[in-house]
């Protein structure tokens, strides 16, 4: 493990003293499992993962009633610090039989805490899920994870302001980020509105861009790499002439401020991930007025390509808390194999699912009426196939706090190439072991 996670794991159960039940040894545990026949569920944000938690739930219970599952809402914050703090001190009292972690987070908790989590290669297989989804979940080809929803990245624009400036939405299709800028210019012009949102403190579209072109902060092997990473200065340059051209609205890291932008019509895209949709599509007077593109690719850097992905996540079995098997088999009917309840979440959450049978589903061959009618389901499964995979090792979050850092000196004027060199190095202490 890390020294630098080690400490963090200290400050966490130092923090969260109280919250988490000492005590509760593999052993013990096991033997509880034989006395009960519950299993417990923990995710975050009710009107998504929680929704789509309980649906399962419904869906185990018609074949196997007398198992009780409890699906507990908890802060993703929470989730990883009572994880850090029960794993490193192998206390399992009070944790979850599954829990859902992010994509960015888990090759952290599998390269340390391996034995915590069951192998389930024989509840799914990877080709059964978007390749990039599944390259994160595995350890010496020994699969994880099942994977859920997908981030997979989009344009969701105003299809009446591109029009307005002059374009169309054949002009959105294939986009490079050239392109984008210069129909963003128009839109300016013509329409007063700026082109999208950017903010200080959020840089989840940079992430996009370098995912695009098959990059990370860190390399195939885990390293730290940022000062030779042609396509984090491409994508840094792009972010540059974004805010440089004057065509974005700058905004605080406030959730609410920025939805508040695009449904009050202050700007004309949104390029982000997939999940912005039910969002979107919460300013009804808009209905009709939005299409859905691609997400532009890097216009100098030959390996970009016209998808990338921002977020999402994928559910885990803790296999020493008690009910291995039973947790397996609820994954194994539900979130790994049915189709059916992958189409309900379509239409409940807006659910883009990762699991390739899901695209022949009903509701994901419908088209959408807020969008035109366009089928968006069709569009991200197409886009979510496309996704360059890549490591995203087990610091993203420590890195990406100091790139955050990086780009706003870039942005002030400071020199790329030696800003990059300078937070390389800091970037390699921050994870050094």
């Amino acid at each position: 493990m890390k020294i630098k996670k080690i400490i963090a794991c200290l400050l966490a159960s130092s923090m969260m003293l109280g919250l988490t039940a000492c005590g509760g040894s593999k052993e013990n545990n096991k033997e509880a499992a034989k006395e009960d026949n519950k299993l417990t569920i923990w995710a975050w944000d009710e009107s998504f993962n929680i929704k789509a938690a309980n649906e399962a739930k419904e869906i185990f219970k018609e074949k196997n009633p007398d198992t009780e599952v409890e699906v507990v809402t908890m802060a993703q914050d929470d989730i990883v610090a009572k994880l850090n703090t029960s794993l490193s001190s192998g206390s399992y009292d009070g944790l979850p039989d599954i829990v859902l972690i992010e994509d960015y987070r888990i090759q952290g908790y599998l390269n340390a805490y391996e034995s915590e989590f069951a192998e389930l290669s024989d509840v799914a297989k990877p080709e059964d899920f978007a390749e990039y989804k599944t390259g994160v979940n595995q350890i010496d080809g020994k699969m994880y994870g099942i994977p859920f929803d997908s981030g997979v990245a989009a344009t969701f624009y105003r299809a009446d302001l591109i029009e307005e400036a002059g374009y169309s939405k054949s002009d959105m299709e294939n986009l490079t980020w050239d392109k984008f800028i210069e129909i963003g210019k128009a839109v300016k012009e013509k329409t007063g509105i700026a082109m999208m949102s950017v903010s200080s403190n959020d840089i989840g579209i940079l992430r996009a861009m370098l995912q695009s072109a098959g990059s990370w902060y860190t390399d195939e092997d885990g390293k730290v790499n940022i000062a030779d990473n042609q396509a984090l200065k491409d994508s840094i340059s792009t972010y540059k002439r974004l805010v440089d051209e004057g065509i974005v609205k700058t905004i605080s890291s406030d959730w609410d401020q920025y939805v508040g932008a695009f449904n009050s019509g202050e700007v004309a895209t949104v390029p982000n991930g997939c999940w912005i949709s039910p969002s979107i599509v919460n300013a009804e007077e808009q209905s009709g007025k939005w299409a859905v593109a691609a997400i532009p690719r890097l216009s100098e850097n030959p390996d970009s390509v016209n998808a990338s992905s921002v977020g999402g996540a994928g559910w885990y079995v803790l296999k020493n808390v008690g009910h291995e098997e039973t947790a397996k088999k609820f994954l194994k009917e539900t979130f790994a194999s049915n189709v059916d309840l992958m189409d309900q979440l379509a239409k409940d959450i807006n659910l883009v699912s990762t699991l390739k049978a899901a695209s022949g589903a009903e509701n994901y061959q419908q088209g959408v009426e807020f969008y035109g009618g366009q089928p968006i389901f069709q569009d991200f499964m197409k886009w979510t196939d496309q996704v360059p995979s890549v490591n995203y090792g087990e610091n993203t979050y420590a890195i990406e706090n100091l790139m955050t850092e990086a780009l706003q000196a870039i942005l002030a004027g400071a020199d790329m190439d030696s800003t990059l060199q300078e937070y390389q190095v800091q970037a390699e202490a921050a994870v050094a072991n």
